[in-house]
């Protein structure tokens, strides 16, 4: 790739392809947790991201007329919704949510599953996951798919046919970074669909961590809501993820022991 291409330029020669739609951006963004929705809408608008998520059970897109809507500060115009099943601990309740997220957005097919095992945790529970998998596939949902760092989890839920695997690299809100990072990196290396890390986040460190692994993208909210700052944070971590991307593509020299100069030795004068 030419050194000399801008930030603009290396996301259109290098973009995120889910479902068969191309992203220049690699960063995808919650809309909870912020004080207003014009905070939410600054902070969007400073990570760049292109996919936000939205919780259908604890969001107001258009079920409730007479509260303030996401979608007047966050147009579908502009950005693609991706609805979630947060808040859902079965596989019926989770399908269910879906369902009303797609006659909300007016035949919306792209969602992202989530099924929780219980209320300390937030782990997924992986046997409603598969279930819930299974079933919104069947309908024609296209399915990005929160799940634990399980390698072989992470494949079978491509091969039932999500259209993207979103391992945890922590507990959900925990900020502990990604924990097991050699589970994140199986699973980028066996994956035909994007990996993207969704959980655990907490700094601009973890998610560059999380692109120079391979994974091809980052998922976030209570990093960035949760920080003094959301809109300088939200600026932060597009920066580390376009980082982190670039430094992957980049190939990072080995890891050795010993030093090795600079500046070699061999073949200098005298």
């Amino acid at each position: 790739m030419n050194a000399q291409l801008q930030p603009a330029a290396m996301d259109r020669a290098d973009p995120l392809v889910i479902a068969g739609r191309a992203y220049r951006s690699r960063l995808l963004t919650g809309t909870g947790k912020y004080k207003d929705l014009d905070e939410t809408r600054r902070a969007t608008e400073a990570a760049g991201a292109q996919i936000v998520t939205v919780a259908i059970r604890r969001t107001n897109i258009g079920q409730n007329r007479n509260e303030p809507n996401l979608l007047d500060v966050l147009s579908p115009q502009t950005y693609t919704i991706l609805p979630n099943t947060a808040g859902c601990y079965t596989a019926e309740d989770a399908v269910r949510t879906c369902r009303l997220a797609r006659e909300l957005l007016d035949g919306h097919a792209l969602v992202k599953l989530e099924v929780l095992g219980d209320q300390k945790t937030l782990f997924p529970d992986v046997v409603h996951t598969l279930k819930a998998a299974e079933a919104l596939v069947a309908e024609k949902f296209q399915v990005m798919v929160y799940t634990s760092d399980d390698p072989i989890l992470a494949k079978r839920l491509e091969e039932i046919g999500c259209v993207a695997v979103m391992p945890l690299a922590a507990p959900i809100g925990s900020g502990l970074g990604i924990q097991n990072r050699w589970n994140i990196l199986e699973i980028v290396e066996n994956a035909n669909v994007p990996v993207i890390v969704d959980a655990g986040v907490g700094t601009a460190s973890d998610a560059a961590i999380a692109m120079e692994l391979g994974c091809d993208g980052v998922l976030m909210n209570t990093a960035i809501a949760g920080a003094k700052d959301p809109v300088l944070m939200a600026t932060a971590m597009r920066k580390a993820v376009e980082a982190g991307r670039g430094a992957f593509r980049a190939g990072r020299i080995p890891r050795k022991r010993y030093a090795s100069a600079s500046s070699p030795i061999d073949g200098t004068i005298g």
